[in-house]
């Protein structure tokens, strides 16, 4: 490579998600919208929230970073907006924290919904306390520190998932789903539909009127071999 690679570039203009646009996913799963994406759109399922009781949903700031390295986070910090959550990818490097009590603090104060980071964070007593939602892969007293080279607002792949800045997150107990904003109007329709199927089966569980799962799919039923 010729020359020093440029150590952070930054897309500080982008569109985001309206408040009309977020709405019909606030009370809704994760797992309920990763069945109107046809059963995809998760992040690794190491990527839980420091808070269990924790979830949001808001429009996607992208930030990535590399091992050690958390210049991009930093960065990003001065572009968040009202209904943001901060994406910060490491690449799943579990060596240092991308996101320790003072990054969050500001993240709160300039109105982030929540943080997500395939990476792992720190001060998490401090973090839970302060009740924004942050997702990552775990937890580690070491520390990174502002290197580069790195990204803000552009493109970023967390394992089979790719995450634009204005992308819908979503976060619970479960995971975090992305889902891209040139599909949200379908995800959107196909969401209602999954939320009255899944009402009405709950509903026939709890009558007993389904007490095998296997009746839904009769076609199997004659390709199951029982023995003695």
């Amino acid at each position: 490579m010729i020359g020093d690679p440029t150590k952070l570039v930054i897309r500080a203009r982008f569109s985001r998600l309206s408040g009309a646009e977020l709405a019909p996913f606030r009370e809704r799963s994760t797992s309920f919208v990763v069945d109107a994406m046809n059963g995809r759109g998760a992040l690794h399922h190491a990527i839980k929230p420091l808070d269990p009781g924790s979830r949001m949903v808001g429009s996607a700031l992208t930030a990535r970073a590399g091992a050690r390295d958390n210049l991009a986070a930093l960065a990003a910090l001065d572009l968040i907006e009202p209904d943001d959550v901060l994406v910060i990818a490491t690449q799943g490097f579990e060596g240092t924290a991308t996101l320790g009590d003072n990054m969050a603090r500001i993240a709160q104060i300039r109105g982030a919904l929540g943080v997500v980071t395939d990476g792992m964070d720190r001060d998490a007593a401090e973090i839970i306390a302060l009740g924004l939602p942050v997702f990552c892969r775990g937890v580690t007293p070491n520390s990174a520190f502002p290197s580069g080279p790195g990204e803000v607002g552009l493109p970023l792949a967390m394992g089979e998932v790719t995450i634009e800045s204005g992308d819908l997150i979503i976060g619970d107990r479960d995971g975090v789903v992305a889902v891209p904003r040139a599909q949200l109007p379908a995800v959107t329709a196909r969401l209602e539909l999954v939320a009255a199927q899944e009402a009405e089966m709950h509903a026939k569980v709890a009558a007993g009127e389904i007490r095998s799962l296997l009746q839904r799919y009769p076609e199997l039923r004659e390709q199951i071999t029982y023995v003695e």
